[in-house]
């Protein structure tokens, strides 16, 4: 293992802009996580892990012997130069680089498919990433205007499932067109006077749209879409958050599925 003496040290520097800049996670194609759990994560479902930093008097048991047999370069920093590679106050012990799991180009055959449509809370992005994974959902597709699934905050949201649900990021208009073109019909959540309620909709194979937190899927989505649907609620709430609303959905979709989505 490498110990880590200064702060132009190049793995230090480059986690640390990992964690910051998103052109730069794109050009690299890495993405940068923190904690053992996240390493874990990423070691168990098969992700290239590149670079792992350790903060001097911290023993990930176990991991990084199986970082090093996949590959991984391995180095150690006192706190204070450690501390530089992490976007928070309070990182834990364990910083790490990987391949980033977020595709492009063409869909694959699927039978669900969850489309975001410039959805920007990060929070919200690792719930959906999460549920998505939790009822196995085929695709996630984040649109034009969603925040960076590759930031750290949504990573950390995702607890683990950003490594395993099938992500990618496609402009919405492309997106609807592969998955027409695989026969599956696209609705948009959307409080409109014609749209339909979320119970009378015929599910199945089918791919659901949901919108920005603030202005709900944009004109030019509707018109792409094949019906608007609604999410029946009692009382004067008129709507939900974006990532309770892609949970709902993405429920009735499991469930439609016989219970195993996919």
């Amino acid at each position: 293992m490498i110990r880590v003496e200064s702060r132009q040290n190049g793995a230090l520097r480059h986690l640390a802009r990992l964690a910051r800049d998103k052109k730069y996670r794109r050009s690299t194609g890495e993405l940068a996580c923190e904690g053992e759990k996240m390493l874990t994560e990423a070691l168990t479902s098969g992700v290239k892990v590149r670079t792992v930093l350790v903060r001097e008097g911290e023993k990930p048991d176990g991991l990084l012997g199986r970082a090093e047999e996949q590959g991984a370069a391995l180095y150690t920093a006192p706190p204070q130069l450690f501390a530089l590679a992490s976007d928070v106050e309070t990182p834990q012990g364990v910083i790490f680089s990987c391949e980033s799991p977020v595709l492009g180009g063409s869909l694959p055959p699927v039978r669900t498919a969850m489309l975001l449509d410039g959805v920007q809370d990060p929070g919200n992005i690792g719930t959906i990433v999460r549920t998505a994974e939790a009822f196995g959902l085929d695709a996630l597709v984040l649109c034009e205007g969603c925040a960076d699934s590759t930031a750290p905050k949504v990573l950390r949201g995702t607890m683990g499932s950003i490594f395993r649900q099938p992500l990618y990021r496609l402009p919405l208009a492309e997106a609807a067109m592969q998955l027409r073109a695989q026969g599956l019909p696209v609705y948009a959540a959307a409080l409109r006077e014609d749209s339909v309620p979320l119970p009378e909709l015929p599910l199945g194979r089918c791919a659901f749209v949901v919108g920005s937190e603030g202005h709900g899927v944009r004109a030019e989505t509707v018109a792409l879409s094949d019906r608007t649907v609604v999410i029946p609620m009692a009382g004067r709430t008129e709507s939900l958050n974006a990532g309770v609303a892609a949970s709902v959905l993405l429920w009735e979709l499991y469930q439609a599925n016989g219970g195993a989505a996919g």
